[in-house]
């Protein structure tokens, strides 16, 4: 819970309003948003969180998630616009100006991106453990890959056709807006596929140390409820 909560953090703090490219042979450029590198990890603890401790224990983390990004904000907006001292040098408050600008646009957030996070990050998860779980029964538990990766597939088309309009639409050319949608998509499913023989790792370890193995055949998936 803690590093997922902590990854969660980082990648809606830092890199959300900075779009990027690289040059890639037979394609040319390929935009992206630069947070996305680092966003899918939450997805892979969320995959492994439902693996081995079913949706009701993912459930509890998620919604801890979305209260620690609440409070992100909160704080965020609190201490960007607090404000500055006023009986300083001419010069100091010149300096404190700048930084003022900088800290403004760095954590001030607007209640697009607020708004959008909140309910990307909500939705996409959610779909993400509903998926895999799901799959799992279906699959009697076999195929890891399988689940790991649909449930990333459905989860991200959800997430990145929410948060990038509500973000973005109006402030991002239309080509921009759908060039980083795609880009950052396809970063996260590729993501999670390289990141599959580590997930292996990961649940069989879990798996063995805990002696846990659950499988959500009685499970409530309403998003609302915290039971176990």
């Amino acid at each position: 819970m803690a590093a997922f909560v902590a990854v969660l953090l980082c990648s809606n703090l830092i890199g959300v309003h900075k779009v990027s490219s690289v040059n890639l042979p037979f394609y040319g450029e390929y935009i992206f948003g630069a947070g996305v590198l680092f966003f899918p990890i939450s997805y892979l603890f969320g995959d492994i969180l439902t693996e081995v401790y079913g949706y009701a224990r993912s459930r509890k983390v998620i919604w801890a998630g979305f209260g620690a990004l609440i409070f992100a904000t909160l704080m965020a907006t609190a201490v960007t616009y607090m404000p500055l001292p006023v009986n300083v040098l001419p010069e100091q408050m010149q300096g404190n100006l700048e930084k003022q600008k900088a800290i403004e646009m760095i954590f001030g957030q607007t209640w697009r991106i607020v708004l959008a996070s909140l309910t990307a990050f909500w939705i996409g998860e959610f779909v993400n453990s509903f998926v895999l779980a799901k799959i799992k029964i279906w699959m009697s538990g076999k195929f890891l890959f399988v689940r790991t990766i649909s449930s990333t597939v459905a989860g991200e088309i959800a997430d990145t056709l929410i948060f990038y309009p509500i973000a973005f639409y109006g402030i991002w050319t239309n080509e921009q807006l759908i060039s980083v949608m795609i880009g950052n998509y396809f970063i996260k499913v590729l993501w999670e596929v390289f990141a599959t023989p580590f997930t292996y790792l990961i649940v069989g370890f879990l798996k063995k140390a805990e002696h846990e193995d659950f499988y959500d055949k009685d499970t409530d998936f309403n998003p609302f409820s915290l039971e176990t």
